[in-house]
């Protein structure tokens, strides 16, 4: 599409940098600069504040990422194309079937309300929860690692969403201020809520990370 549109050699484009590296990695191969813009901590998708302020004279594209269900402000994204002349393009996530997203969110719901010492996600409007994603605040205390370890010892499948941010990695380290980036890269965990998941499991999901809340500080 960069290049359909074409971007090119000598042309910019603010990307995301918490998330996969396809992204930064088609701006590159289509000759142009990824440039990274920090993230909204409640939907992970890219501030459009930030992203207008990563704009530059050599900027031709902003690329929005959807996250882990939840849509980014894309009509404020797109002012900020039709303020600077800019393309914007969007890449979302495989929709699941209508019956599996109400599954999923009902056990969203659930865990919105049982889990304790972890910051639940900002459900906003139209979330799938594509994936659950909680904050397990870093405080001296057991971090997001130790904590993850902890929950699959007691045999939850947690995951952490992003490892490692494009802009840490060796082929796109940039000097970069992305404060949300950082912050969400070393504090979040995917919590399981597919459909197939029994009211066993997710009281299992509970107990588990429960008994770890009382070593947190509470999540603000």
């Amino acid at each position: 599409m960069l290049r359909a549109a074409g971007v090119g050699l000598g042309d910019e484009v603010v990307v995301p940098a918490f998330g996969n590296v396809e992204v930064a990695e088609a701006v590159a191969k289509a000759g142009a600069l990824p440039v990274f813009a920090d993230i909204d901590p409640a939907t992970y998708c890219l501030d459009p504040a930030a992203a207008e302020a990563a704009v530059t004279s050599r900027t031709a594209a902003v690329v929005v990422v959807h996250r882990f269900g939840r849509l980014a402000d894309i009509a404020r994204l797109h002012g900020v194309g039709q303020r600077h002349g800019l393309l914007v393009l969007e890449q979302g996530e495989s929709e699941a079937p209508y019956d599996e997203i109400a599954q999923r969110r009902e056990r969203a719901a659930y865990l919105d309300t049982k889990l304790r010492g972890v910051r639940t996600p900002d459900g906003g409007d139209g979330h799938t929860y594509q994936q659950y994603v909680v904050r397990v605040p870093g405080n001296g205390r057991p971090d997001r690692d130790a904590f993850a370890r902890a929950v699959r010892a007691k045999g939850v499948d947690c995951r952490v969403p992003v490892k490692t941010p494009v802009h840490r990695l060796p082929e796109f380290r940039r000097c970069v201020s992305l404060p949300e980036t950082e912050r969400a890269s070393d504090e979040t965990l995917a919590l399981p809520v597919h459909a197939s998941l029994t009211k066993r499991d997710m009281q299992r999901i509970v107990s588990a990370c429960n008994a770890l809340g009382g070593l947190l500080q509470p999540a603000f």
